[in-house]
């Protein structure tokens, strides 16, 4: 059986990072990144949609060791994905990747210090075995094969097309063609720009709104400082920009929602034009950063709007019918096809199975320890990403902490790290405060935070910074086992 100082599982934008900083900071130890699919590069290599981007700046979305170099700062996915890959490629992670390698559960033992992998190979799913002395978990959090679609009364009637986005089919045409989009989130609004540059026409229809922001594709900042100062210095300059500027909106959202409000509202505003109406298609009935906030590069969706060529119904589904949607107000609209891009399924720990000691682990009743492990489960880790900002800022802080604590384990002679709450007294809340559908879905299936720390889940990247790149290791809640 093959043995690994650590195992990284996903060869994704968090796996990526978390191998290139194993590199960087922890020479010597030997690793491999496990990957299911047979491509690295996850969200950014799954999802094929028509006009697929990021929905964060690339100067946060991007990692902190390697400036992103292009002109646009709301990238598409194929140049995100191509990052990706020659991040990987420049700092050799490429060979350390295992593809068709699917973790389908991980077992400790506390006897022997290591974790077992039950893993199923190739596209037969050979059975097979690897160790590790501490796992990594970077698999992301939703199901690849398959994104949310709730129940639509008489969708067997419809005679065209539907479809998914996480599953976009090579090959399918829209030119010319009348299409609804179903949703209000971030896939939605980034479709409908796209789809509108050809279809005859766009038609969004959400159940309710979603807090919009605009922003340009180019910021500004950073092509002014592009012919002033060296690159890592103008992009480290733009990157901490734009931490801070996200952090202060968050904040003020959460502290002062109708100041928020009318920021968002005026931007709306400008977008669509003066004497446009902005209710009922761009005012939410939540706050701001309740849920997450949609953005538009360039206003490409006002534009789209002003064109004639897309449009928004803000109104319930009561059923397909033959030739298209029938609303709960009683309109009717014709379409040829129908894109249902209605969320994602999450999953927990990437749908692997954990247990310690033979002591299944229950992710529902998990406790998380600095956002990153959990109370009682030895040497592992699970990268999640902020909501609140680019999932980036947390993946990179979440690689460092590991690196951290495994040549601290190694200065030291430990074989063994375990987070354990010893307060009865900790009040226990759920792992993360968001009203959207995909998340409120899911939540009883995921650990759970504390009220203090260091059991906190925060979506804060100047707290976490302190805590996992220049924190105390070790704490009183973190338990070392020196080697027997």
């Amino acid at each position: 059986m093959e043995h690994f100082d650590l195992l990284i599982v996903g060869a994704g934008l968090s796996g990526i990072g978390a191998g290139c900083h194993m590199r960087q900071r922890c020479p010597g130890r030997t690793f491999a990144i496990l990957e299911g699919r047979d491509r690295s590069g996850g969200t950014w290599d799954l999802f094929r949609y028509p006009g697929v981007r990021s929905d964060s700046d690339m100067y946060t979305l991007g990692y902190v060791f390697r400036p992103w170099r292009q002109p646009k700062a709301i990238a598409d996915g194929a140049a995100i994905l191509q990052y990706l890959r020659d991040t990987a490629q420049e700092h050799g992670i490429d060979r350390a990747i295992r593809y068709e390698h699917k973790v389908k559960r991980a077992s400790w033992s506390s006897e022997h210090t290591r974790w077992t992998l039950q893993i199923e190979r190739g596209p037969d799913a050979e059975p097979l075995q690897m160790s590790c002395n501490f796992l990594f978990l970077c698999a992301g959090y939703y199901r690849y094969d398959a994104g949310f679609t709730p129940r639509f009364e008489g969708i067997e009637r419809f005679g065209g097309r539907i479809v998914h986005p996480q599953l976009w089919p090579e090959g399918i045409d829209w030119k010319g063609k009348r299409v609804i989009v179903i949703g209000s989130g971030a896939t939605a609004m980034t479709l409908v720009p796209a789809l509108a540059q050809d279809a005859a026409h766009v038609t969004m229809v959400q159940r309710s709104p979603t807090w919009v922001v605009t922003r340009p594709s180019e910021d500004p900042l950073a092509r002014w400082l592009r012919g002033l100062l060296p690159q890592r210095m103008a992009h480290a300059i733009v990157r901490w920009k734009q931490v801070l500027l996200s952090v202060y909106f968050f904040r003020l959202c959460r502290r002062n929602p109708e100041r928020a409000k009318k920021l968002l509202l005026a931007g709306v505003q400008a977008g669509l034009g003066k004497n446009a109406k902005i209710a009922p298609h761009f005012l939410p009935r939540y706050n701001p950063w309740e849920q997450r906030l949609c953005l538009l590069p360039d206003g490409d969706l006002f534009s789209a709007m002003q064109t004639g060529r897309a449009s928004i119904l803000t109104d319930e589904i009561r059923s397909f019918t033959k030739t298209g949607l029938l609303l709960r107000s009683g309109k009717e609209i014709d379409a040829d096809l129908v894109v249902t891009a209605t969320g994602l399924e999450l999953q927990v720990f990437g749908a692997i199975g954990l247990d310690v000691d033979g002591q299944r682990v229950d992710p529902a009743g998990a406790l998380t320890y600095k956002g990153l492990m959990f109370n009682g489960v030895p040497n592992f880790a699970s990268c999640f990403g902020y909501a609140a900002a680019s999932w980036t800022l947390k993946a990179d802080l979440a690689a460092i902490h590991v690196c951290r604590l495994l040549n601290h384990m190694q200065r030291h002679g430990f074989v063994q790290c375990t987070p354990r709450n010893a307060d009865p007294s900790l009040g226990v809340a759920p792992w993360i405060d968001f009203s959207s559908g995909y998340f409120q879905r899911a939540l009883a299936r995921f650990p759970k935070q504390g009220s203090r720390a260091p059991w906190r889940f925060h979506q804060n990247y100047l707290r976490d910074l302190l805590v996992l790149r220049f924190g105390s290791l070790d704490d009183a809640a973190m338990e070392f086992r020196p080697t027997a």
